[in-house]
């Protein structure tokens, strides 16, 4: 199994990003999929998540009405965009994967900073 994030970078604030979540050796489109973030001294945090049926979407407050998660079964692929982004969301942004028999998989991270 492998989830491999992609997209990170550095940004500056107002700005936006694309993350990406390449999935591999599970059924990807009976898997629950969600982004977690975590920032320096601090535990990590729900971002986003996006169900494997209907696509039902669920966003932590702060980040409501600027992140967007999105899913391609077709290339078991989970995004994230951002924007609007802020210094407060600069973190390590990882990748969750929820299976139909509730095993979960995380992906290694992708740092994301935004600053001026």
């Amino acid at each position: 199994v492998q989830l491999v994030e992609s997209g990170g970078g550095l940004v500056q604030p107002g700005g936006s990003l694309r993350l990406s979540c390449a999935a591999s050796g599970f059924t990807f489109r009976s898997a629950a999929m969600s982004w977690y973030r975590q920032a320096p001294g601090k535990g990590r945090e729900l971002v986003a998540r996006v169900s494997s049926v209907s696509d039902i979407t669920n966003y932590a407050d702060s980040v409501k009405g600027r992140f967007t998660i999105s899913r391609a079964n077709a290339k078991n692929t989970v995004y994230l965009q951002m924007n609007s982004l802020k210094p407060e969301d600069t973190a390590v942004y990882y990748c969750l994967a929820i299976t139909s028999t509730s095993t979960t998989y995380w992906g290694q991270g992708t740092q994301v900073t935004v600053s001026s």
